[in-house]
């Protein structure tokens, strides 16, 4: 294959000469040749002329200095029309001298295509700026009111005035920046976005149908393997609108106020101080919880709360990839990464939210047991108002047989609600202990051979002696008991040991208790104090405009789809995914996988063992695209048996969602010890997202990205590889970038690349993190906050694949056009080549700010959009040949300043 700086010229560019048949002067002629045309002139010249012919010359003459003064003039108003303003353009002159003695041409040449832009005869010398960097190409273009709409869509997304050469973020982006200013509720605002607005517009309009409309047909229903879709599409609908409904109904959600909240927070509290051992409605043994740390923690992680740890369950990728194991590592934490509890005005924020958090719950708490003290105790004295506020209930603690306590009253009692302040502080102590202890998210996200530690249960539970492993997994699989466990840091364990030891029982309870308010409180009617606590949060984190609150209905919608994503992924793909989208999605990513196979066999640093074996890799991935087959979306009893646990009341979307959760555990710990489901999805169908899962080598592209901006079964090839393409070869990169690449055909983690391709690699990935190291975000205080190049490395690499699905373009380019499927849009002055890259870029359009930017710079492994165009393309040389942009462009380095990693 050529070297990647050869590429093909563009097909929209001139290939025939400018002047055609004109005879060499030195030419030997025969006897017979007629006169040439000079000598025709000649002989003409040289016969008198007449005094009508001299007057016919004079103004013949006249009139052609006259046109030539017109179309110099109409040339030039029309060039500075176009210009962009800005830039090398306005510095760089093209100056050309023209005989009077001769037919000339004159051709100024694009600096940005090549393409031939102006042709006249004229007798002057004269100076004019070098055109735009694109022409109208000759062939006719697309005016269906499809094509029109699409063109109009890329106009009004481009900023022409910005140099693609030096801000092509800004190019491709700058017209759709000024026409979206972000919502006052939301953070940022993007075409992922945007796109997710839409795809959720469209599972609202099938969700508010009257519960009567029942879509009858699924997708492609396999024969025979229903006997009655009706009824399941119906018992279906009936859940997913139901539970909109219940999200929907603000008045009941405000006028039940925190009680929902209140009764987890209870329950907590009760396993933990053991007056409870009911844990999922299942009774165990009074000796079961020794201390209620893990009755507590049990409940929570069943209702997808983290606490004190995680737990996963994923393929042993060190054994059998498709053999489902426990993963038990680091859990998240209040703040979105460690960096945040070293920020003193974040932190009194986030202390602040859990003393506001712990002292309504508290007083929420003592009035809901007043209440039930009430009505269990009518012909007893009245309770006394400050026993009414004590919480947890004496005896406290259980095991000190009721005596009083040097922090208590005469009665061994204390007011938890005016400790909050107190126990806020410490939760937040307790929390970055926690963080310290955690691994950096550069080697949890890049580094699988560092998070692989597979040790006999028996080690985790001697490491951590606080907590009993044996309840705790009876709680999840009581009849699964694993062998080993699989760690991600082998020192964790160890050190939340003797965080727990060096921690007060009340500040652990304080924990587990603002970690259930955290997560569960946005389920919460908006006018609760615990609702508006948790939201001052985010909206600090997110840059969010105090008190804006976004459209209920698109906040509904997502919670519909957080639940039951697969149910109402059915009914969208139904809408939005018919014709030929799926073959024509599928063809760009196998298109794709062909082509960087090819390109293997030309990598400088990969040598030919390495490349056979990763030729084989990308033939064993599993490309899944659309809709998923388990649960099967296009079966309606599938689904609704996937959903069976789901319970749905009108009334109650706290407790909607509770349920939801609760099923999401009860179908993940149900893989525990089995083997790997092959059709099992991680993501629903209408999501905007895409992913590659390295255990099961697949990639995986759900229907809700297969819309347009990033593809459309209607685009023309060179849009559908720019956008789509980016989607696809990023997830196929993935599987060799710096975490995949560890991880060989069958999902296992080991070394199968020798020993100099890997070193070659390094070199490389170096490159790149050093790249984007360099770039940093305003943090909106006059400060930088940098990338960190080695979280992101993994994602970097993955957008350094865009390359792979230019060539692929490139390599159809025949055949698609020979299928009319590269006609070119009205209106776009621009080769396909560059209309490759502005798709591209315009996929990541996107308005942010500073506070989204600085949260997704510290915990989120992708690099910020406008670095994924900018810092993408200057490692593509394609990209600066096809803008033809100088050497001393920001976007077209010098190769040694290049990291390429495909060739």
């Amino acid at each position: 294959m050529a070297d990647s700086r050869d590429a093909r010229p563009s097909t929209d560019e001139e290939t025939a000469p400018l002047l055609q048949d004109v005879s060499h002067p030195d030419a030997p002629q025969s006897e017979h040749t007629p006169p040439t045309f000079s000598e025709r002139i000649s002989s003409i010249v040289q016969e008198p002329l007449s005094p009508l012919s001299k007057i016919l010359f004079v103004v013949a003459l006249f009139f052609l200095l006259l046109s030539s003064i017109f179309i110099g003039l109409f040339a030039g108003a029309q060039h500075k029309l176009n210009r962009p303003s800005g830039g090398e353009h306005e510095k760089e002159t093209i100056t050309t001298t023209i005989s009077y003695t001769a037919t000339a041409t004159l051709t100024a040449t694009s600096i940005s295509t090549g393409i031939s832009t102006a042709t006249s005869t004229t007798t002057v010398t004269s100076t004019v700026s070098p055109p735009t960097p694109t022409t109208p190409p000759e062939e006719p273009a697309c005016l269906t009111p499809q094509c029109i709409m699409l063109a109009a869509s890329v106009l009004s997304s481009l900023d022409t005035t910005q140099d693609p050469c030096e801000n092509f973020f800004d190019f491709a982006n700058g017209g759709w920046l000024k026409a979206h200013p972000i919502p006052s509720d939301k953070g940022s605002i993007g075409n992922f976005e945007l796109l997710t607005q839409d795809n959720r517009l469209l599972i609202q309009q099938i969700l508010s149908q009257d519960s009567s409309s029942v879509y009858t047909s699924a997708l492609q229903t396999e024969p025979g393997a229903l006997e009655s879709s009706e009824h399941y599409d119906e018992l279906l609908l009936r859940k997913l609108r139901g539970l909109y409904r219940s999200c929907m109904n603000e008045d009941l959600l405000n006028a039940r106020g925190q009680d929902p909240l209140i009764r987890v927070v209870r329950t907590i509290g009760d396993l933990f101080s053991r007056k409870t051992t009911v844990v999922n409605g299942v009774n165990k043994d009074e000796d079961a919880f020794p201390d209620g740390l893990t009755a507590a923690v049990a409940y929570l992680h069943s209702r997808g709360v983290d606490a004190l740890f995680s737990a996963q369950i994923e393929g042993d990728v060190g054994e059998d990839p498709n053999f489902m194991t426990l993963l038990f590592g680091q859990p998240s934490l209040g703040l979105p990464s460690k960096e945040y509890y070293d920020d003193e005005s974040i932190v009194e924020l986030y202390q602040s939210v859990l003393e506001r958090l712990l002292v309504t719950l508290y007083e929420e708490d003592a009035a809901f047991e007043a209440e039930e003290s009430e009505v269990l105790t009518v012909s007893e004295p009245t309770v006394h108002e400050d026993r009414l506020r004590v919480w947890p209930p004496w005896p406290w603690p259980p095991w000190d047989g009721g005596e009083g306590g040097d922090d208590g009253d005469e009665h061994g009692r204390r007011n938890r609600t005016e400790e909050a302040p107190i126990l806020a502080r410490n939760v937040v102590e307790f929390e970055k202990k926690i963080a310290n202890a955690s691994l950096d998210l550069d080697i949890l996200y890049q580094d699988p051979i560092a998070t692989y530690n597979p040790v006999p249960f028996s080690n985790l539970s001697k490491a951590l002696p606080e907590f009993d492993f044996k309840t705790y997994l009876s709680t999840f699989a009581p009849r699964n008991f694993p062998g080993r466990v699989i760690l991600d840091s082998l020192s964790f364990p160890e050190s939340l040991s003797r965080i727990l030891n060096e921690t007060s029982r009340d500040t652990i309870q304080a924990y587990l208790e603002t970690r259930a308010a955290l997560e569960l409180s946005p389920h919460l009617g908006t006018t609760t104090e615990a609702w508006k606590a948790v939201r001052s949060l985010e909206e600090r984190l997110r840059g969010i405009k105090p008190g804006a609150i976004g459209d209920r209905s698109e906040y509904c919608v997502g919670r519909v789809e957080a639940a039951m994503g697969f149910a109402a992924g059915r009914y969208f793909v139904k809408e939005v995914f018919g014709g030929s989208s799926r073959e024509k999605g599928t063809k760009v990513i196998t298109d794709i996988i062909e082509t960087f196979k090819l390109s293997l066999t030309n990598l400088t640093w990969m040598d030919g063992e390495s490349a056979s074996a990763a030729a084989q890799k990308a033939d064993a991935i599993r490309v899944k695209v659309g809709f998923p087959l388990s649960p099967d979306t296009r079966n309606a009893r599938s689904l609704a048996a996937y959903y069976n646990l789901v319970k749905v009341q009108e009334t109650a979307f706290f407790e909607n969602m509770l349920s939801a959760r609760v099923n999401d555990q009860i179908k993940m710990w149900f893989q525990l010890g089995k083997r790997r489901d092959p059709e099992a999805w991680e993501m629903y169908p209408s999501m905007v997202n895409a992913y590659f899962n390295p255990p099961a080598n697949e990639i995986v592209f759900p229907a809700g990205i297969l819309q347009p901006p990033f593809f459309s079964q209607d685009w023309p090839a060179y849009m559908s590889y720019g956008a789509f393409g980016q989607v696809a070869s990023h997830e196929l990169t993935h599987a060799f970038d710096s975490a995949g690449r560890l991880y060989n055909q069958n999902g296992k983690l080991e070394e199968w690349w020798t020993n100099s391709t890997s070193e070659g690699f390094n070199k490389i990935q170096k490159c790149i993190s050093d790249q984007y190291s360099s770039y940093y975000v305003d943090d909106g205080h006059g400060g930088k906050v940098y990338v960190n190049g080695n979280l992101t490395s993994g994602e970097n690499i993955g957008d350094s694949g865009l390359i792979q699905a230019f060539r692929a373009w490139k390599a159809n380019f025949q055949k698609s056009s020979a299928d009319g499927d590269e006609f070119l849009l009205p209106g776009l002055n621009y080769t396909r080549e560059q209309m490759f890259f502005i798709a591209f870029g315009r996929i990541w359009a996107q308005n942010i700010k500073p506070e989204s930017a600085v949260s997704r710079v510290r915990s989120d492994p992708h690099s910020p959009n406008r670095f994924r165009v900018d810092g993408t393309v200057s490692n593509i040389p394609e990209f600066a040949e096809a803008f033809k942009c100088s050497s001393k462009a920001k976007l077209n380095p010098p190769i040694e300043k290049r990291c390429v990693f495909w060739g």
